[in-house]
C-alpha cells in the first residue's frame, strides 16, 4: 500500500514540468507540452496496464488513508502558487513573447490537470471544505459552474443526448467544444435556478451560486488586470481557455459514441458499457485514474485510489493523453474509434451503442 501512495505522487510530475516551463524564461517554456503531449504519448503506445483490482480490505485501507487525501490537497495550493508565478513572469516586459506563449500553454496544462481535474475530485466529496477546495481550483481557469452541471447534470444524463458532455457519434471534437462548452453553462444555470425555486428562494439571491461564481471570476479578472496588466490579462486568459479546452477534449474521448438505452420515459441506469477507460499506467496516474471512468459514474463519490476496471467496459487503444491528441485530428479519429466501437458491439449482447 506504501507503494500506491508513492506512485500516486507522480501527479505532481505535470506540476514540476508547468514550473520548469515557466521558470525557463526561453524555448524550455515549452516543455510541459512536450511531456503531456509527447512524451507520456509516445510511452504508453508501448503499454497496456494492469488491470488489477485492489482486494475488499486493501480498498478499506486505501479508503482511510489520509495520505491520498494529502496528496490531492497539496494540488490546491499549487496551482495557485503556479498561477501567481506564471502572472508575475508574463508581466516582465523584457521577456521574449514566445516564452510567453510557452508559458501561457504550460499554464493551460496546469489548469486542465491541477484546475479542473483535481477539482472534479474534490468537487464529488462530502466535505464542505473539500467542495471549497475544488471551487477555488475551478476559479484559476474561470470554470466554476462545472460545480454545478458536472454533478448534478452530467451524472444523471451522461452518455444521452440530453448532457450537452456526452459526445456523440460521428462529432468532431470542434463542433463538441461549442457544444459542450456552451450547453454546460447554459445547463447550470438551468439546474440552479430548479434547485431555487425548490427551495422558494429568488434567482436573484446570494444563495443562486451561479450569480455568485459570475461575479467571483469577474474580481479576479479585474484583480489580474489591476495588478499586472492587460497583456498579463491576456496570457492568463489563454491558459484558462487551454484549461478549458482541454477538459471538454476529455469529455469527448470519455463517451463518444456510447449511449444508454431509454426505456418509455427514462433511461437505464449508467453501466460499465457507457464510458471509454484505459489501464495504461502513465496517464491513470497523471490523472488520479480519472481513465477508470466506469466506476467513478457508477459510485461518484468512490475516491480515486480506489476505483476499479471492470472487463465489460470498453478500452481504448491507448492512453487517455495520446487519444486526446488523436482527437484534434478528426478522420484519425473516427478511423479508429469507429473500428473499435464497431469490435466492441460484436461482443455486446444487445444494442447499447450509438
Amino acid at each position: 500500500m506504501k507503494l500506491d501512495r508513492l506512485k500516486f505522487s507522480l501527479v505532481y510530475c505535470t506540476p514540476f514540468f508547468v514550473l520548469f516551463s515557466i521558470y525557463s524564461e526561453n524555448y524550455w517554456s515549452f516543455s510541459a507540452v512536450v511531456f503531456i503531449f509527447m512524451i507520456v504519448p509516445f510511452f504508453e503506445l508501448f503499454t497496456k496496464g494492469s488491470t488489477h483490482n485492489l482486494s475488499k480490505i486493501e480498498e478499506e485501507i486505501a479508503k482511510e488513508d489520509k495520505m491520498y487525501d494529502w496528496l490531492l490537497y497539496g494540488l490546491v495550493p499549487t496551482q495557485y502558487f503556479l498561477l501567481i508565478y506564471f502572472l508575475f513572469q508574463v508581466s516582465d516586459p523584457n521577456l521574449a513573447f514566445h516564452y510567453k506563449v510557452g508559458a501561457s500553454l504550460a499554464l493551460g496544462m496546469s489548469c486542465g490537470i491541477l484546475g479542473i481535474n483535481a477539482a472534479h475530485e474534490l468537487g464529488h466529496r462530502l466535505s464542505w471544505q473539500e467542495q471549497l477546495m475544488s471551487k477555488m481550483l475551478l476559479l484559476t481557469t474561470l470554470y466554476m459552474h462545472f460545480f454545478i452541471e458536472h454533478n448534478r447534470g452530467h451524472h444523471k444524463n451522461v452518455s444521452t443526448d440530453e448532457d450537452p458532455a456526452s459526445s456523440r457519434f460521428g462529432e468532431n471534437v470542434y463542433a463538441f467544444h461549442l457544444r459542450s462548452i456552451w450547453g454546460s453553462w447554459w445547463s447550470a444555470w438551468h439546474l440552479e435556478a430548479e434547485q431555487l425555486k425548490r427551495n422558494n428562494l429568488s434567482f436573484w439571491s446570494i444563495r443562486n451560486e451561479m450569480l455568485v461564481y459570475q461575479i467571483v471570476q469577474a474580481l479576479l479578472i479585474a484583480a489580474i488586470w489591476l495588478a499586472f496588466g492587460s497583456s498579463s490579462l491576456l496570457f492568463f486568459l489563454s491558459g484558462a481557455t487551454i484549461g478549458i479546452l482541454l477538459l471538454e477534449t476529455v469529455n469527448y474521448i470519455e463517451h463518444y459514441g456510447l449511449r444508454r438505452k431509454k426505456n418509455t420515459d427514462r433511461y437505464e441506469r449508467t453501466l460499465a458499457i457507457h464510458s471509454w477507460n484505459s489501464n495504461h499506467p502513465i496517464g491513470r496516474l497523471l490523472l488520479l485514474e480519472l481513465s477508470r471512468h466506469s466506476d467513478h459514474h457508477y459510485i461518484a463519490i468512490r475516491k480515486y485510489q480506489t476505483l476499479r476496471h471492470f472487463d465489460e467496459s470498453p478500452q481504448m487503444p491507448t492512453g487517455y493523453p495520446g487519444m486526446m491528441l488523436l482527437a484534434l485530428f478528426p478522420p484519425l479519429w473516427f478511423y479508429v474509434m469507429h473500428k473499435e466501437i464497431y469490435k466492441y458491439k460484436q461482443t455486446q449482447k444487445g444494442d447499447s451503442l450509438a
